[in-house]
């Protein structure tokens, strides 16, 4: 049996566990693929707003949203991101909350969308992640979402148009809605073979084994 098992990702750019979350899934993809017998995954994303009211340009730094918008005292913010910085550390990931720039994520969700009908949605996702939690890019002006897109081939100018118009904004909103439907509240939440649902980004081993567990369902069922 050769056909990959399909994992549809729900997240969103401004969530630091999911990129964490990616690292994380692709470290377990690679041990369930390794294991031979033509093992392999396919990978969605799908679009989920944590924060949708937050303006496009947030006067601000990291630590006055979460404390202002979020409710969380300031004095905790600085160690709960240094703890957040540290497990990101762990899996390659560099992140730099004294540059992020936060903002709404709805274009970078339409972004996606149309890197995904151009065949370029798990390139997009890897650029957009860390130019917001590396390289403090702006990813929620059309813009510079267009410079980004551009720096992994999509054609700058299509992209513009294509965001200017929210020409994928239908399918974000149907994302979101397939999303309540599941009943998933919180991100990243990975849904594997369309069965199992798994919620966080949880440790390599995890996602491996639960990659292991369909496989050999599926190749009782067609055995």
């Amino acid at each position: 049996m050769s056909e990959p098992i399909k994992v549809d990702i729900w997240s969103d750019i401004a969530c630091p566990w999911c990129y964490i979350g990616k690292r994380k899934f692709e470290a377990g993809s690679g041990l369930f693929s390794g294991a031979g017998d033509d093992r392999g995954v396919v990978v969605e994303y799908h679009s989920y707003e944590l924060s949708p009211d937050t303006p496009v340009d947030f006067d601000g730094s990291e630590i006055d949203y979460l404390s202002g918008h979020k409710g969380i005292p300031a004095s905790q913010v600085q160690p709960m991101l240094e703890r957040v910085r540290g497990i990101a550390g762990a899996v390659g990931l560099d992140y730099d909350f004294d540059a992020l720039k936060h903002t709404n994520t709805v274009k970078a969700h339409e972004l996606l969308h149309y890197a995904k009908a151009h065949g370029r949605q798990l390139e997009m996702a890897e650029r957009l992640f860390s130019a917001y939690f590396v390289e403090g890019r702006h990813v929620g002006r059309v813009a510079d979402l267009a410079d980004l897109a551009a720096e992994i081939g999509l054609d700058r100018d299509d992209v513009v148009k294509a965001l200017e118009a929210d020409e994928y904004l239908s399918d974000v909103r149907t994302d979101q809605s397939v999303a309540v439907e599941y009943g998933i509240q919180g991100v990243p939440f990975f849904v594997i073979d369309g069965r199992y649902g798994v919620s966080g980004a949880q440790e390599a081993a995890t996602f491996a084994q639960v990659l292991e567990q369909v496989w050999s369902e599926k190749a009782e069922v067609t055995a």
